[in-house]
């Protein structure tokens, strides 16, 4: 009797404990992240200590050059959780100030709607800081002149299977360690089946801008990506498009083509110097992990911003550039 007794109760605390185990919200850690380096040389110019380059972010020195380190750590349990986004090298002291690329809490209220608290790269444009998320290796004017990072809060709702809505506050653009002088930005993100309308109003920075992100299939190889922005500021701002034509050959090589046309526009200039942006690249896949990228590049701008073989001022650029990224 006191044998069957103790089995009860053995069976019956298994139970228990089974249950609460069963309740206990999953842990979840993942940490992933990608390196690169690259080499570039200028086709139509000097190779020399003036770094002749077009006027955009990033892979811009000449020669064997570093790309950055970026290592993601992710924690999360049952509806809350933190990232941490470290980055180190050139591109990511250039766009970032500290190592901190993205350092952010979130919490899951429910299964539309997330709260997110601290620092995270913007929600405005099609390309982004690490070049592991993009597919051409440098990158354009209208990413170069629109914001890095925020810092502050935001709201994202899924709205329905296919449209979604951000809201948020954040401190001066690109000042994200800490508010300087009590100013705040306001931004707003309207998704609908991939496409994005993006809006962001910082009085005391970059001012106003609107931005669209987006792009289509044309066909199962056939991608073609968009990215169109206007900005002002009391005048002084920017507009522009980009397409992003990208073929897949096969299982490991793809090729696309970004086409921009970019002009900056301010009230004290007659006539606002504009540029065109062409860039071919590919991308050959290896183990999954390793992406080499070949990258040719011409642009063509209405000012002699460049200077050619003979050192005489002109309106074109032409490079080249090899670019390893590895992810893990």
């Amino acid at each position: 009797m006191k044998q069957l007794l103790t089995l009860s109760l053995l069976l019956v605390a298994t139970t228990l404990f089974a249950q609460e185990d069963a309740n206990t919200p999953e842990k979840k850690f993942a940490f992933e992240g990608s390196v690169d380096a690259y080499y570039r040389t200028n086709l139509t110019a000097p190779n020399d200590e003036n770094q002749i380059a077009p006027a955009t972010s990033f892979a811009d020195t000449g020669g064997f050059s570093l790309g950055m380190g970026n290592i993601i750590a992710s924690y999360e349990k049952g509806r809350v959780g933190a990232v941490a986004d470290l980055v180190f090298g050139p591109r990511g002291e250039a766009a970032s100030a500290t190592v901190l690329n993205q350092l952010f809490a979130f919490y899951n209220i429910s299964e539309n709607t997330k709260l997110t608290l601290g620092k995270f790269n913007t929600f405005l444009g099609y390309e982004v800081i690490a070049p592991a998320g993009n597919f051409n290796y440098s990158t354009s004017y209208l990413f170069s002149n629109g914001p890095f990072s925020h810092t502050g809060l935001k709201a994202d709702f899924t709205l329905s299977e296919d449209f979604s809505l951000m809201l948020g506050v954040f401190n001066q653009t690109d000042v994200t360690e800490f508010n300087p002088d009590g100013s705040y930005a306001v931004g707003a993100q309207l998704g609908y089946d991939g496409q994005y309308l993006n809006l962001l109003y910082d009085a005391a920075g970059l001012g106003f801008e609107v931005d669209y992100t987006g792009g289509f299939d044309a066909s199962e190889d056939f991608f073609v990506g968009i990215n169109a922005a206007y900005a002002d500021n009391d005048g002084e701002g920017f507009y522009g498009v980009d397409l992003y034509p990208q073929y897949g050959i096969s299982d490991t090589f793809t090729i696309g083509l970004r086409g921009e046309y970019f002009q900056t526009q301010s009230e004290s200039v007659d006539d606002d110097p504009s540029v065109i942006g062409l860039t071919l690249t590919g991308s050959l896949v290896i183990d999954e992990d390793l992406i080499i990228k070949p990258e040719f590049r011409l642009d063509s701008s209405s000012e002699d911003d460049f200077i050619d073989t003979d050192l005489m001022a002109t309106k074109s650029l032409g490079s080249f550039v090899l670019a390893a990224i590895y992810k893990f």
